[in-house]
């Protein structure tokens, strides 16, 4: 027995327990993305400090612990206990609503048509540039929480919407109240460069970020008052090309900052080499990479992060997930939930990759979990349940994991708890809760 030191939680009796990986991977490529650890008949334990402290057979972790230690034991028998979700793109501080262009999608307008039309992310800026800080946090809180509902306790979100550093430190500090106040984990993104303001070129765009922007976001990094983790440029033919890019990811990364940027998107521009090149963290979209830029990214270890929402709601040729698992590349998963593609749930994504790019579901649920930590450069404390990292789970109410995914748009009945450090910060009343005491 150890002892009778306090602890935060007990899952106990779980039918399924979903470790992801056990020996402190950083990331799972190929066959290790292909068989996931898996343990029956488990439990788990969470520390005060929100870390995990046990995991395995319940009658070992029954006999190590007393009942009598913990704030909050929950009866697993008949369930899965997952890894909490990790959401490696969103966009989810904006103000405006684009739900008329759907309709000019559906009616076959293209995204670079709709973007030239005045609509696209300049819609977006111009209400966002007129929205309260206050406006901002409100409809950003409300979105965080739909997506802590749908299982992610760690997404990453990026500024964009301001194009002008008065509006980009506006999101930057809607996204930081975010981080301090809530339960939901978050990685900041500096995304300046989503697009050119209009009234400036390419290279003015460029010259201003490196020479304005990114000076004040080291200023306001070194008295703490936003933390940021990831710089991002949409790297794309007609916005910003590939030296733009390079000048401004460079500055970034001399400034600390994780290189985690948008590339190959709607033309082929040879990101993925630059990203590897640079040492990018993670680079998103990637419908159009090039077979060399492939390779170079799984040489470089940079991950790839994929987003089946922007494809299948754009009605883009879907990015190639399996050469990529196959070449050895880390294959993480999105949301990019933003005013173009309306998603907050992770656990539709993981669908969508399965029948749309041909993962498998071990695949998905690794590229969901581990691998989209890895592209945050979290997985040392997020995207798995190992002992010593943060106590991030999902109870769903199944003796299956994969309905998780099985069921499309299933997961709000599905999911019974979402645990972030230990902490329940949601319970479903939709599903059965007579085994929680």
């Amino acid at each position: 027995m150890a002892g009778r030191e306090r602890h935060r939680l007990l899952l106990q009796n779980a039918q399924q327990l979903v470790l992801v990986c056990g020996r402190g991977e950083p990331s799972l490529r190929r066959d290790g993305a292909a068989s996931l650890g898996v343990l029956r008949g488990a439990s788990l334990v969470v520390g005060l400090d929100g870390c995990i402290k046990a995991v395995g057979q319940a009658d070992v972790i029954h006999n190590q612990f007393s009942e009598a230690t913990f704030e909050r034991i929950i009866d697993c028998s008949g369930k899965c206990v997952l890894p909490g979700l990790v959401d490696a793109h969103t966009h989810p501080v904006w103000a405006g609503d684009r739900v008329h262009e759907f309709a000019m999608k559906l009616a076959g307008a293209s995204y670079m048509e709709i973007h030239q039309a005045g609509g696209g992310i300049h819609f977006t800026v111009e209400h966002t540039r007129k929205a309260t800080e206050e406006e901002l946090f409100s409809t950003f809180k409300h979105r965080l929480e739909r997506m802590l509902r749908a299982g992610s306790t760690l997404v990453e979100c990026k500024s964009g919407y301001g194009l002008n550093l008065e509006t980009e430190l506006k999101m930057l500090r809607v996204i930081e109240r975010a981080r301090q106040s809530m339960d939901i984990g978050i990685s900041s993104t500096y995304c300046g460069a989503h697009s050119v303001p209009k009234g400036k070129t390419a290279t003015e765009a460029t010259d201003d970020i490196i020479n304005n922007h990114l000076p004040k976001l080291k200023e306001l990094k070194l008295s703490g008052e936003i933390h940021v983790n990831n710089i991002d440029v949409f790297c794309e033919k007609g916005v910003f090309d590939l030296e733009s890019t390079r000048r401004i990811l460079q500055a970034g990364k001399d400034i600390g900052l994780q290189i985690n940027f948008h590339g190959d998107e709607l033309h082929p521009m040879k990101s993925a080499e630059l990203g590897a090149e640079l040492g990018a963290q993670a680079i998103s979209h990637l419908e159009e990479v090039s077979d060399q830029g492939i390779t170079a990214m799984a040489r470089a270890k940079c991950a790839a992060v994929l987003l089946p929402t922007t494809a299948y709601m754009l009605r883009l040729k879907q990015p190639q997930a399996r050469k990529m698992l196959e070449e050895g590349v880390i294959v993480a998963l999105g949301s990019d939930f933003n005013p173009n593609a309306y998603c907050f749930s992770m656990p539709m994504v993981m669908h969508l990759a399965c029948v749309n790019m041909k993962m498998s579901m071990n695949e998905a649920l690794a590229a969901a979990t581990i691998n989209a930590a890895y592209a945050l450069g979290k997985s040392d404390t997020h995207g798995s349940l190992e002992v010593g990292k943060q106590g991030d789970l999902l109870v769903i109410n199944s003796s299956r994991w994969e309905h998780l995914i099985y069921q499309f748009g299933g997961h709000e009945t599905l999911i019974n708890y979402v645990i972030v450090k230990g902490k329940i910060v949601y319970q479903n009343e939709r599903c059965e809760t007579t085994n929680s005491y």
